[in-house]
Parts: C-alpha cells; sequence; structure tokens
C-alpha cells in the first residue's frame, strides 16, 4: 500500500468526521434531530428558577396541577375573588415549551393552572379544598384517561405560609381517603403561559364550540373537554 494512498484515505476519513459534525450542529440549531440527552443532561436555569412574574397590586399567585388543565381553570374561573387564570407549563428542564413538548414526556413539564386572587376575597385554603375536588391525587401521572408526567398532581407554592398551609391540607385530606396521595407539593417554577387556544378553552366552547359558563359562584357541571 503507497504512502500515497494512506495519506489521501486518512484525509478523507478526517474530511468525512468533520463535515459529518458540521452536519449535526446545524441540524440540533435548526430543531432537526435528537437533543433529548442534551437536555437531560444540562436543564435550563431559566426553566429550574423560580416564577418571577409578578400578580397586580394587593393579588397573590397560587399555582395548581390537577390533570387536563382545561377543567381545573374553568373551576378556578368561577372562584369569586379570583381575578385572573391562566394555563401553562411548569416544573420542567427545558426553556419555552410547547404543548407537544410538554406532552413527549421528555421535558418533565406537568400542565398547570396559574390562579391570581384577592386574599382579601378568597382564602389560599379555599384554593386548595377545591384543587382537591377537582381530580384524584392517588393516580400516578394520571387522571382517567389522561396518562404522562404532564397530568400529575402538584400544588406550587410562592411563599412558606403557602407550603404549611399545603402540607396540611395534604395531611387532612389523606384522612378521607383510602389510598396514599402522589401530589408533589413543591416551590413554584418559571411559568410558560401555554398557547392561546389553551387560555379558557371551555369557556370559549371547548371541542364543539359549546361554551361553558364562567360566572362566578356557577355551579353548573364541567364538562372536562366541552
Amino acid at each position: 500500500m503507497s504512502r500515497r494512498f494512506l495519506l489521501t484515505t486518512l484525509l478523507c476519513f478526517s474530511l468525512s468526521l468533520f463535515l459529518q459534525d458540521i452536519s449535526m450542529n446545524i441540524l440540533n440549531k435548526l430543531g432537526i434531530g435528537s437533543s433529548k440527552q442534551t437536555s437531560m443532561d444540562h436543564p435550563s436555569p431559566i426553566a429550574q428558577g423560580p416564577d418571577d412574574d409578578a400578580p397586580a397590586p394587593g393579588n397573590q399567585f397560587a399555582q395548581f396541577g390537577a390533570g387536563c388543565f382545561w377543567s381545573v381553570e374553568l373551576a378556578y374561573q368561577r372562584v369569586t375573588g379570583v381575578t385572573q387564570t391562566e394555563v401553562g407549563y411548569s416544573q420542567g428542564i427545558t426553556h419555552n415549551p410547547s404543548y407537544e413538548d410538554a406532552c413527549s414526556g421528555t421535558t418533565n413539564h406537568t400542565e398547570v393552572v396559574r390562579v391570581q386572587y384577592d386574599p382579601k376575597v378568597c382564602s389560599y385554603e379555599s384554593l386548595l379544598d377545591l384543587f382537591w375536588s377537582r381530580h384524584d391525587p392517588t393516580t400516578l401521572n394520571r387522571q382517567g384517561n389522561d396518562v404522562g408526567t404532564q397530568y400529575r398532581s402538584g400544588i406550587y407554592f410562592y411563599n412558606s405560609e403557602q407550603e404549611k398551609l399545603a402540607r396540611e391540607s395534604l395531611e387532612r385530606h389523606q384522612q378521607q381517603v383510602d389510598r396514599k396521595i402522589v401530589t408533589e407539593i413543591l416551590p413554584a417554577k418559571k411559568f410558560y403561559r401555554a398557547e392561546e387556544h389553551n387560555q379558557q378553552y371551555l369557556s370559549k366552547g371547548g371541542r364543539f364550540g359549546l361554551k361553558q359558563s364562567s360566572a362566578k359562584g356557577c355551579n353548573d357541571p364541567i364538562r372536562c373537554y366541552g
């Protein structure tokens, strides 16, 4: 084998590796190809940080995960003293996730409702009571036919008082059910507002265009998907 042939072969192999590396970098920047391992190894510090949004003056935030966020949001919309509701994604490892990302099972986001409320009119304890009534907190990563980590049960607190009340509430509710509650109680992390069509989904009409009332004090049964 000639020396020239060996050199040519080595140069071709090196060039091939170089071009492959460039191609993979371009594909990753375009969002094509697998980046799951990188995301898992290097979670976004923004996503892992606290919710740094500010409620309206005199209001406070509360954040709950109780399965599909559509019906949970409508339940909180009806509460007197709740001044705003938003659905979104939180507790995940990637920045600015989409609905598809949250449903993929690879980002650890959960579907949450962020409730803004006036504590002079509506107590945090009453929000907790509604949370327990709206879902089954004993099923891990599942609510009915909805299965996945995005449907897990969680209370995400903004201060030590909310944490204290949440844990006390869990203890009381545990005495009322036979199975172990799997609800996680964690600090509220960065809140990523969901796509606009997901906001107030059921009061807008849901899947079938049948609007459900969000009037304060309304007790009409909630059709979870419209």
